[in-house]
């Protein structure tokens, strides 16, 4: 039964992978479409995608945590 719970815990990585892809593309569409705002739309999408990537790291972790204790 731990197993099955790492495993349900773990699946919480597939979210903020796609959020980070769906983010990717939407940041280079817009560099495409208006160029002079690079700088500015490389700092949100770095941010976000730090916030996303958190999410990610603390599916794992907890999916390990269910495994030890």
């Amino acid at each position: 039964m731990d197993q099955l719970q790492a495993g349900i815990a773990a699946l919480g990585v597939i979210g903020p992978a796609l959020g980070v892809g769906i983010a990717t593309a939407a940041a280079a569409s817009a560099i495409g479409r208006n160029p002079e705002a690079a700088g500015a739309i490389r700092g949100v999408f770095i941010i976000g995608a730090a916030f996303a990537e958190g999410l990610g790291v603390l599916a794992i972790v907890l999916g390990i945590l269910s495994l030890v204790l």
